[in-house]
């Protein structure tokens, strides 16, 4: 099917519905299009963008790309990274984060770039070039993965990702005409791997794995360790990435205003992000809820819990990751 999928990619004549036509599909629990390509939900928006990416994406060895899934993360991530990244270029009291938020400074694969063009060029983009992704290890394109290029990829306790992303969806659904369903039956869905990006457990493991197998070029984070120590993980990113921070920056105490820079409280009161817009219709407070590790005790029941636990034990005991 999924050759078939790229065949008609290549044909002029096909569209984007011939394509969904090849594939199993699904509607998510907030009412919008899903379609199961190379083992994983992929919104059937992203479907075209995403065989783009794989067949035309050129990396540079320089390149950063943050993976995730929804909601793991992805804001906070997208402003310490940028942050690091871009020291040299932005006092902190100066930096674009201060007037931009995050998902317009870092932008996704299939969202974004793939997304308005088949092709685009991304050559004059500043080095190192800086992406995001939601897709799984397993689809990246070939080009990416024997290339060089880092890539963080971040993971969050699935509970509260999972809450994070259903109140999310509640404040910015446009899917008028469909009801979502009740968050009973969208934790099912969730736990049968039908949402996006998923299977979780097989998009976790496909960094995990590929973290041990390639240490020096995909570095595992858990959101709850960044959390906590901000610092210490601003300082591992920096290292990752080989942008270490130097003695000097350190005594003047440049990775605490940077920490304090992207943290959740600093971030949300923004005014860019209090009022702005992102991409015409989703208000960016929309990308600052909480925040909380643990939040999904005030919304979920310990049997629905111990449901996801049982899940990640089975999936993920032999591997060594520990959850």
């Amino acid at each position: 099917m999924e050759k078939q999928a790229v065949e008609l990619l290549e044909d002029k004549n096909g569209d984007e519905e011939s394509l969904l036509q090849t594939l199993e599909q699904q509607i998510n629990w907030y009412g919008r299009p899903m379609c199961l390509f190379q083992g994983f939900w992929c919104p059937s928006f992203t479907l075209r963008s995403l065989l783009c990416f794989q067949k035309k994406f050129k990396p540079h060895d320089t390149d950063i790309v943050l993976a995730s899934l929804p909601k793991a993360g992805t804001t906070w991530l997208k402003a310490l990274l940028f942050s690091i990244v871009n020291r040299h270029r932005f006092p902190i009291d100066q930096s674009p984060l201060l007037t931009t938020n995050p998902h317009r400074l870092v932008f996704s694969f299939e969202c974004v770039h793939f997304r308005h063009e088949d092709n685009p060029n991304l050559e004059n983009m500043n080095h190192p070039r800086l992406f995001s992704t939601h897709l799984a290890h397993q689809v990246l394109p070939n080009s990416l993965t024997n290339s060089k290029s880092k890539i963080v990829y971040v993971h969050r306790n699935l509970l509260d990702r999972f809450i994070s992303d259903r109140k999310f969806f509640l404040k910015t659904n446009q899917e008028t005409d469909f009801e979502p369903l009740p968050v009973e039956e969208a934790f099912d869905m969730f736990c049968k791997g039908i949402h996006s990006f998923g299977p979780f457990w097989e998009h976790i493991l496909g960094y995990w794995k590929a973290s041990l197998e390639n240490p020096d070029r995909v570095l595992f984070l858990k959101y709850e360790d960044v959390k906590r120590d901000p610092i210490s993980s601003a300082v591992k990113i920096a290292e990752f990435v080989g942008m270490p921070f130097s003695e000097e920056e350190e005594k003047r105490g440049l990775i605490g205003e940077i920490s304090e820079l992207c943290s959740f409280e600093k971030m949300k009161n923004l005014e860019v992000n209090k009022s702005g817009i992102h991409r015409g219709s989703i208000e960016n407070s929309s990308f600052f809820r909480k925040g909380e590790i643990g939040d999904w005790k005030n919304h979920l029941s310990p049997e629905m819990a111990e449901r996801l636990q049982q899940i990640m034990d089975e999936k993920m005991s032999e591997c060594g990751l520990m959850l």
